[in-house]
C-alpha cells in the first residue's frame, strides 16, 4: 500500500484549497454536466466535437477534485513560530540579496501545493528554499542555479 505524500501549507493555504474544491464540486461540476447533456442532443455523438470537448472538461474537473481532496486530507499545517525567529524556516519570509552587488528579493517559503513565485511564494523544494532553510540571519549561502552557482546574504526573516 502506498503512502500519500504530505503536503506542506500554511493555514491560509488550507483554507483556499477547501474553496476551490466547493466551487468544483457545487459549481464546475453541474456546469459540466449541463455542458454534456447539451451536446448530447446535437445528435451523433461520434462526431461531435461538443461532446468530446465537454467529456474532456469532465475529465479534468473530476481529476482536479481528486487531486485537491487528497491535498486536504494530507495537508500538514506550517507553524512558522515554532522555530527560531533568525533561522530561514518553512513557513517564513526570507529576504536576501545576491552578492556583490544584486538588487533584494524577498519570497515567503511554503509548501509544493501553495507556491505561487508571482506572489512571492516559493516552493520548499526549489533550489533557492533548500538552500537557504536552516540558515540564519547575515549568513551568505550559495544557491545552485542552471547559470551557476549564485552567492547570496540573508538580510531579513519575518
Amino acid at each position: 500500500m502506498a503512502v500519500d505524500k504530505s503536503y506542506y501549507m500554511t493555514k491560509e493555504g488550507k483554507e483556499k484549497l477547501v474553496e476551490e474544491l466547493e466551487h468544483l464540486i457545487t459549481v464546475r461540476r453541474p456546469e459540466v454536466v449541463e455542458r454534456i447533456k447539451i451536446a448530447r442532443d446535437f445528435g451523433d455523438l461520434s462526431e461531435n466535437s461538443e461532446y468530446d470537448a465537454a467529456k474532456d472538461e469532465q475529465a479534468f474537473v473530476e481529476s482536479r477534485i481528486s487531486q485537491v481532496e487528497m491535498m486536504i486530507r494530507n495537508a500538514e499545517i506550517i507553524e512558522s513560530d515554532q522555530t527560531n525567529p533568525n533561522v530561514v524556516a518553512l513557513g517564513k519570509t526570507v529576504t536576501f540579496k545576491e552578492l556583490p552587488d544584486g538588487d533584494e528579493e524577498k519570497y515567503t517559503i511554503v509548501g509544493s501545493a501553495e507556491a505561487d513565485p508571482f506572489e512571492g511564494k516559493i516552493s520548499n523544494d526549489s533550489p533557492i528554499a533548500k538552500s537557504l532553510i536552516g540558515h540564519e540571519v547575515g549568513q551568505e549561502v550559495t544557491v545552485p542555479t542552471p547559470g551557476g552557482d549564485m552567492l547570496v546574504k540573508i538580510i531579513t526573516v519575518s
